[in-house]
């Protein structure tokens, strides 16, 4: 039976702030308070791995090692069936890493920075039917001093270049320079200025030069999905973590599930409950919690943590937790280069493995083009990457014919050395925004329950048919590129599912607590001493990834709380 804690019955807590996550969200929280002189706990369901774990290994990825507890709670997901209907499924597709410092391990560390569009998406391109769009409580200018932060603590690389979109910046440059450049950049360098476009070099969230204990990037190609083993990728626990975790005041609580937030009767957080094997329930009390598991689970924890003042979930009376869920919108496409027709040079330079291609588009981060509409539209970004490696799961693909029979012997050799060998996919990634409707959210399902016998979050991900339109349009741009770089083969795909990560909202910022779950410092409209520090607060992705945004918003956080606990 759950115990009612009053305030008569409160001791001294056991620590001034309590994390529950350790991802992008949670990491600066750590680092400032515990630097502060705060006594700080993190709760972390994953292990801790660092460098010494995170081998240049496709068989060791996070697939193996890292979401092996994904199926001890596997979410519902409901999509469009077609029908008008929607279909139900379980999936562990939303997991992006049980370890600590979450996904941020795992990222390819884009580190784009939102644009002053962005934070003012009604009034700047007006409403749109059946979308929920909001501008954010908050200007860019007010988070740009934290951009900077994360670009000088964390370790960003990279090159300024003015463009018609540059986003207003307090330093002109990056703290690093660039990391190594592909050889294969300059030929697509010159095939978009031939089509008028502007290449852009892009800047990553690794490091170009050794900082502190942290090496310097290695160019292994193994970057995208896998755990960084120079600790170049600036990851939580990498750049933050790692750097706090000797100290006295500060105390990592691995394996730790947490599963409930109480509440007392005045409606503010005194305890979080977590599991630590699948029966044994532990509870800790703090002046403050911090919650950042990833979006779909911090909506799952506020709605399980039901108390006197909060009977539908915490931060649930008005019905908006979990609401304004928004997924990664956007498409990708490939350019497959027949290395026997190019040049010498060319192929030689599209051979090349380790460098990163650093560049992006942003020509149509606002569309104006009337054969698309008769105003202007928030558009987005290309990112050009040469994926990771990883040969084995690329041969196991090719042992298959086109009849659907398994191919062998000599055949099958002779398609895998051409594979490797006369042949490079060149690969673009499209973002743009997910529009938040009433048909993306996440919820408690009814019937399943995780081994903890906690109700398993259920993700409705329906898309806005506006999005298509977006993201077709900058697709096509993309292929338009790869046949100007001289692609045998061009094309690209829009995403009509929700992408497996980059999810953010659920748990939005605002001023209205009837259309919004958090105030403009992320705290909990009727429980001001819990704050949601992931993607969660977003109440629009941008037209870029997201992980940058969310560091610089948790720096922002962290000075409120310091300042609320002084």
């Amino acid at each position: 039976m759950r115990k009612t804690i009053t305030k008569a019955m409160r001791a001294e807590p056991d620590f001034d702030v309590c994390i529950i996550g350790s991802g992008a969200g949670a990491g600066p929280i750590a680092y400032e308070l515990v630097n502060a002189g705060f006594k700080v706990c993190m709760l972390e369901k994953g292990q801790w791995y660092d460098e010494q774990h995170f081998k240049k290994d496709e068989q060791l990825g996070r697939h193996r090692i890292f979401k092996s507890q994904h199926d001890k709670e596997r979410h519902v997901i409901e999509e469009p069936d077609g029908e008008g209907g929607w279909s139900r499924d379980t999936t562990s597709q939303f997991w992006g890493g049980n370890v600590v410092g979450g996904a941020s391990n795992f990222m390819s560390a884009y580190f784009h920075r939102l644009k002053p569009n962005d934070f003012k998406l009604l009034s700047s391109y007006g409403a749109i039917k059946g979308a929920n769009i909001v501008d954010w409580p908050i200007s860019y200018e007010e988070l740009e001093p934290y951009y900077d932060k994360v670009e000088r603590v964390i370790g960003v690389s990279g090159k300024v270049q003015p463009h018609k979109f540059l986003e207003p910046r307090s330093q002109p440059d990056y703290p690093m320079p660039p990391t190594a450049e592909h050889p294969v950049s300059k030929y697509f360098d010159n095939a978009c200025k031939e089509l008028g476009f502007t290449p852009l070099p892009m800047a990553r969230g690794i490091l170009s030069q050794p900082k502190g204990e942290r090496r310097s990037c290695e160019y292994s190609g193994y970057c995208g999905s896998y755990g960084c083993n120079s600790g170049a990728k600036a990851s939580s626990r990498a750049s933050l973590i790692d750097r706090i975790k000797h100290k006295s005041n500060f105390t990592m609580l691995t394996g730790a599930k947490a599963y409930r937030i109480q509440t007392d009767d005045d409606g503010q957080a005194t305890t979080i409950d977590y599991f630590v094997s699948e029966t044994k329930s532990q509870s800790l009390t703090a002046k403050k919690f911090v919650v950042a598991c990833y979006s779909i689970e911090s909506a799952r924890l506020l709605l399980t943590s039901v108390g006197k003042k909060h009977p539908r979930g915490l931060g649930n009376n008005h019905g908006q937790v979990g609401k304004n869920l928004h997924c990664c919108a956007g498409g990708t496409g490939h350019g497959i280069f027949d290395l026997t027709k190019l040049a010498r040079n060319k192929a030689n330079a599209l051979k090349v493995r380790g460098p990163f291609f650093n560049r992006f588009l942003q020509d149509w981060y606002e569309i104006e083009d009337k054969s698309l509409s008769d105003k202007p539209l928030k558009g987005g970004t290309l990112d050009f990457v040469f994926d990771p490696p990883s040969p084995t799961a690329e041969i196991s693909g090719l042992k298959w014919q086109s009849n659907g029979e398994l191919l062998w012997g000599t055949p099958l050799k002779q398609k895998i050395k051409a594979h490797f060998t006369q042949s490079k996919d060149f690969k673009f990634e499209v973002f743009c925004d997910w529009l938040t409707h009433d048909d993306c959210f996440v919820s408690l399902d009814d019937s399943e329950k995780d081994v903890w016998g906690v109700p398993v979050a259920k993700v409705r991900a329906g898309f806005h048919p506006h999005d298509i339109k977006v993201a077709q349009y900058l697709v096509d741009k993309g292929v338009e590129v790869m046949k100007a770089m001289g692609a045998d083969e061009a094309y690209g795909n829009v995403f009509t599912q929700p992408t497996s990560n980059l999810v953010a909202g659920g748990c939005r910022f605002g001023n209205d607590p009837k259309t919004s779950v958090l105030n403009a410092n992320c705290q909990v409209h009727d429980c001001d001493n819990v704050f949601v520090t992931d993607g969660s607060f977003m109440p629009n992705g941008g037209s870029i990834t997201p992980t940058m945004t969310i560091y610089a918003n948790a720096f922002r956080v962290a000075e409120k709380i310091i300042s609320h606990l002084q």
